[in-house]
């Protein structure tokens, strides 16, 4: 009788540990974590650019690091050079992060 309640009471405390928040973040894949905050490259093709203001208007694909879909939408120029580096129409890469509430492009390269 004893060795049973022992028992029932190792497999309540298994069952307890495995189904706690501690063993859920020690089977975690910590590698992974993170991940949909690393900023990365995002397709656009550029629709307007306002050198003077420093703005650039980009129809692009979903934003995965902002968890943003796919628009036509107004970004700010980190630095107005960069929107030397393409034209009306032509179909780029770019950077962007979100600098105190503004949309900012921080880098922008030929689609490949």
């Amino acid at each position: 009788m004893k060795m049973q309640l022992f028992l029932n009471t190792t497999v309540l405390a298994i069952t307890a540990f495995v189904g706690s928040p501690a063993f859920a973040q020690m089977n975690m894949d910590h590698g992974k974590m993170g991940m949909a905050a690393m900023p990365g490259m995002t397709d656009g093709e550029v629709r307007k650019i306002d050198k003077d203001a420093g703005k650039i208007t980009i129809k692009h694909g979903d934003i995965k690091h902002m968890d943003m879909p796919g628009m036509t939408m107004v970004f700010v120029a980190k630095d107005k050079a960069l929107l030397d580096k393409t034209t009306v129409g032509a179909k780029i890469q770019f950077m962007v992060t979100n600098e105190h509430g503004q949309m900012t492009v921080t880098d922008i390269q030929p689609a490949k």
